[in-house]
């Protein structure tokens, strides 16, 4: 192995395209003799190369997070994988050499076969290799001839290796990256190795063949004028020198600045093949337990990101790499985790470019053999293939200043064998840093950094307060699964306040799911993204576990990526005298000002914009902080407004501050916003407001007990009438007009629908009182009041923890004031907290237009808002659930507001106000239809399915794109508009997805509290 170039005299033949295949489901079924010259394939399939058997037909894909493909049908064990449906596939083509390549040496090529392959040409066996992550090479120059050549592969679905290869993924088959000839002199460049440090020295080392005498070299700046040269002899086949270059520009995430390399080998007669590579001056250490880069603690605001793209699996472009790496600027990713080996070289010349910090790591993970002396890393006859990975991963990847870590693996355990490996690194590359992740205590040597895994924020900060001498940046945190990121505001805020907590890498970047056309007429929708367990019930899963990202598979953002871009935004604003136009910016690059962003800043009143203007010009040095002035008063709020300054209190008003970008920065557009902060400047009273409009009729129709009376507007007035069902004591009817306006009736909600995060710790099992809860009445009665007709209802107790009650206060003008109450049954301090606290009804679907102050944009939960901004939205209910959660679950919802509205399109409906900020949903389906339990799961996605039968697909299987069909988005009368709103919901949860809850300041206990609300009719 060596590290990737390419020269000006070299010739390539690609091999990609279409292949002549055989697929066989045993080793013992296989032809024996398929390699030889002439065999007749004519009846065999075809397959792209680079392809994927499984998303060509050939098996079912496989996914498990952290057991062999295997599980529960073979038990390991290492060396020897399953001979029972361990396919093979067996490949043959042919091609033609030139005349040109007569002489030269011809190597193949083949970038990515999993699990292994062997190679034939001509009939002649080639040779075998394993690591399905880091390219094969054969040396093919004494096996081919000019003209027709034929080469025949053969690939193992599984080997002695793929112990090694238990990484959490799909576990797929076949070719992955490209194959293709290349042609060399005899005379050559072997490798070339190039680093540059942050005082200016480039360090030079090359390997030649048998005869060249000298290379020379070039160095140019990123502007490309020349800043060294030179010409160094070989000796036994190498050579090397030390250049310095004189105050370089050092590359960073932020300054990726990239230094050219051209690089000529010669002989005696002359030169004989040049090449050019990309290089930076930067530095990488552990120091005053810090990570320093070029001597500065940077924040390492990352993400984890398997090699997987939209549409063909493993088998990705260099078009969509740079789509991930935009979404990644976009949203203030700045380092990523090569989540769990080797990617393509490309990768990260384009993180070179760009601007990533990259964590490189081998391909070893051997989760499913624990990580104690059972461990492989504890298993002798596995020392070398650990070894080799780690070595050919720094041989192949040197050159590129954006790896500022070599990783050792993931999840391997704590053997003598991780040991080998970090020394091993620490030989072969100095100047970067060497991780493993690990618990304290254990394999302490193995690792420069703190990295573990999941680690809580109470656990961060025990660990923080031993003011240790390694820093603390987790390899993976904050588990992106479903509706997720919960308490990543804590966290960040903890990264702030300790010098030696640096961030880490949220799992993960994107979702694993895989693009499956499905049949439209039974599913309503013509794909979906398919997670563990769609394709049959015998193999192991762990189903939506391969869902956790900030993204969706086809790399939309979730709704939680908002909340991670804003956390990690570069810069941030707060109050120094807002009223008057001052606010103070802080700029937490390490390396750039804020020369290339403009500042666009908006007064809002009542979430209507009242003042508004722009800062030009940000000259604000790195971790440095600067006074800014807008430009108005107190006196310009108020003139714009139209009130007096003493009126001001009356009104909510929001300062709005947006970074974005003055011209183009790679592969982001001028324009694009990366940063941005709302600062309240004053927020009103929720008002109160007295209904003084009297008592409404009162009557009794077919069991109902009824109210009624007028509603007016504009001189205009129209009839209302609500009913009562005495039996469950909820509002089952109202009408305006002859319109009606419910259509499931108004009842207590305690739940939702079960998010991931919900479902792993067994939360819906904990809180199966509240979840479970029946609503019965045991009295219903109405009393004539002063000023309005009021209904009690009082409910059976809610096992022997609770009771809850409802009164409803009835006003002529169609207002119904509600108070819900839970009170003490006896044993509500022992009971678990609540889901959520609040009420639920359906409104028919033509009633689709939202209406409402509080946060948004986007849907936001308590423990999961900084990113929102308060406001006046409107919004359509077809577009309030995010079909990009894997599989149905809680979403949609707003917090922190004050009104919330919904109408059809002539603009008649309800009002819904609180006596104090209140949280609500408007979605197509009811909370019901978003319990995934409403389905027939038949396990929790944290066990193995194991499935008797080999074939059909398992019932507990759904997805939220086939709600599609439910909510009737073209004809929206045809459905419902279902309406939550509450006091309160519990947070969404993000430290894991299988042990914790929500941080506690985030959870509802169970204590007596009381639900105000107001529920009015609108009318045009």
């Amino acid at each position: 192995m060596h590290t990737t170039f390419t020269v000006d005299r070299c010739s390539d033949i690609t091999l990609g395209g279409i292949w002549k295949f055989n697929f066989n489901e045993t080793a013992e079924g296989r032809p024996s003799d398929f390699f030889v010259t002439g065999y007749d394939d004519s009846s065999w399939d075809e397959i792209p190369v680079p392809g994927i058997w499984e998303l060509n037909g050939y098996g079912a894909p496989v996914y498990t997070s952290r057991n062999y493909a295997w599980e529960r049908n073979y038990v390991n064990n290492p060396p020897y994988p399953p001979v029972e449906h361990n396919h093979v596939g067996q490949y043959r083509r042919s091609f033609d050499i030139p005349d040109s390549w007569k002489g030269k040496d011809v190597f193949l090529h083949i970038g990515s076969a999993i699990s292994n392959v062997r190679v034939w040409i001509n009939g002649k066996e080639v040779g075998y290799s394993e690591d399905s992550k880091l390219e094969a090479c054969f040396d093919i120059t004494k096996y081919i001839h000019t003209g027709k050549n034929s080469i025949a592969l053969e690939i193992f679905r599984w080997c002695d290796a793929t112990y090694l290869e238990d990484q959490d993924m799909w576990r797929l088959s076949g070719i992955a990256r490209d194959v293709f000839l290349t042609a060399r002199e005899k005379k050559r460049l072997e490798d070339v190795r190039i680093s540059g440090s942050a005082d200016g020295v480039a360090s030079i080392s090359v390997k030649v063949t048998k005869g060249v005498t000298s290379a020379t070299y070039r160095i140019t700046s990123p502007d490309g004028t020349a800043v060294a040269s030179g010409t160094i002899p070989t000796k036994n086949g190498k050579a090397s020198c030390r250049i310095e270059v004189p105050q370089p520009l050092l590359w960073s995430a932020e300054t990726p600045w990239l230094y050219k390399l051209d690089m000529t080998v010669s002989d005696r007669k002359g030169t004989l093949e040049s090449t050019s590579l990309d290089f930076g001056f930067r530095d990488v250490c552990v120091s005053g337990g810090q990570l320093l880069v070029n001597g500065k603690p940077v924040l390492i605001k990352g993400v984890n990101r398997h090699e997987l793209g939209t549409w063909n699996g493993p088998v990705t472009s260099e078009e969509e790499m740079l789509l991930d790496i935009l979404r990644m600027k976009q949203h203030n990713i700045n380092a990523v985790r090569c989540a769990h080996y080797p990617n393509d070289p490309q990768w990260y010349s384009l993180c070179d470019r760009y601007g990533l910090y990259v964590v490189a790591e081998a391909n070893i993970e051997s989760h499913s053999m624990g990580f104690l002396e059972e461990s492989l890393s504890n298993n002798p006859s596995y020392e070398a293939a650990h070894l080799v990975r780690v070595q050919r991963m720094i041989e192949r990847d040197f050159n590129h200043p954006s790896i500022i870590a070599w990783s050792l693996g993931n999840e391997s355990g704590h053997g003598p064998t991780m040991q080998k490996c970090y020394d091993l690194a620490y030989d072969m590359d100095s100047t970067r840093i060497v991780q493993y992740q690990f618990e304290q205590g254990l394999c302490e040597g193995f690792s420069d950094v703190f990295c573990p895994m999941y680690y809580s924020h109470e656990q961060c900060l025990e660990y923080l307060k031993t003011d240790p001498a390694r820093p603390l940046i987790q390899c993976e945190y904050a588990h992106a699964m479903g509706n997720s990121l919960g308490g990543f505001k804590e966290y960040w805020d903890m990264v702030r306040a300790w010098p030696k907590f640096q961030g880490g890498f949220v799992w993960d970047f994107a979702d694993q799911g895989l693009y499956w056309e499905v049949d439209a007429s039974k599913y309503g929708t013509d794909h979906w993204f398919a997670y563990g367990g769609d394709f049959n019930t015998y193999d192991p899963t762990r189903a939506t576990t391969s869902c956790n990202g900030l993204f969706a598979a086809d790399r939309t953002p979730q709704p939680h990526a908002r909340e991670f871009a804003y956390q990690c935004r570069p810069i941030h604003t707060s109050a120094v005298n807002a009223l008057n136009g001052k606010v103070a910016v802080f700029n937490e690059y390490f390396f750039k000002d804020l020369s290339d962003f403009r500042m666009d800043w908006t007064v809002e009143a009542d979430g209507r914009a009242v003042l508004s203007g722009c800062v030009p010009s940000i000259a604000i040095g790195p971790q440095k902080t600067g006074d800014l002035e807008l430009g108005y008063d107190i006196g310009d709020i108020a003139s714009a407004i139209g009130c007096g300054m003493d009126s001001l209190s009356a009104y909510d008003i929001y300062l709005t501050i947006r970074y974005s970008l003055k011209r183009a920065d790679g592969l982001m557009p001028a324009g694009t916003e990366l940063a941005y902060d709302q600062i309240c400047l004053n927020e009103a009273a929720i008002s109160h407001k007295n209904n003084c409009s009297g008592k409404p009729e009162h009557g009794e129709e077919g069991g109902l007990r009824t109210f009624s009376g007028e509603v007016r507007k504009g001189g205009k007035s129209l009839p209302w009438k609500a009913a009562f069902d005495p039996a469950s004591g909820a509002l089952v009817s109202y009408t305006i007009g002859t319109k009606e306006l419910i259509s499931s009736p108004l009842m207590p909600n305690f739940t939702r629908g079960i998010t991931e995060n919900d479902l792993g710790p067994d939360m819906d099992k904990a809180q199966e009182l509240w979840r479970t809860a029946e609503f019965k009445t045991t009295s219903f009665m109405v009393t004539e009041e002063k000023d309005c007709q009021k209904v009690f209802v009082t409910y059976e107790p809610i096992g022997d923890a609770a009771e809850l009650k409802m009164i409803y206060s009835i006003y002529a003008d169609g207002c119904i004031e509600g108070a819900e109450y839970l009170e003490d049954g006896g044993k509500l301090s022992e009971a678990p907290c609540l889901p959520r606290f609040g009420m639920e009804f359906a409104m028919p679907g033509q009633f689709s237009n939202l209406d409402f102050y509080g946060l948004g944009p986007d849907e936001n939960y308590c423990d999961r808002y900084s990113s929102s901004l308060m406001g006046h939205y409107t919004q359509r209910v077809e577009d309030q659930y995010n079909y990009n959660y894997a599989r149905p679950q809680e979403s949609g919802t707003k917090t922190r507001l004050k009104w919330w509205k919904v109408t059809d399109d002539r603009g008649y409906g309800f009002e819904i106000t609180a006596s104090e900020k209140f949280s609500a949903s408007a979605l197509p389906f009811s909370t019901e239809t978003l319990d995934i339990k409403a389905y027939p799961l038949k396990k929790y996605w944290s066990d193995i399915y194991d499935f008797p039968t080999p074939t059909g697909r398992p019932d507990h299987q759904v997805h939220s794109l086939e709600l599609k069909a439910q909510a009737f988005e073209n004809q929206r009368s045809l459905g419902k508009t279902w309406i939550c709103f509450d006091l309160a919901q519990q947070g969404v949860g993000g430290i894991d997805s299988w042990k914790s809850w929500p941080l506690p300041q985030h959870r509802i206990p169970a204590q007596p509290m009381c639900f105000r609300f107001h529920i009015r009719p609108v009318v045009r």
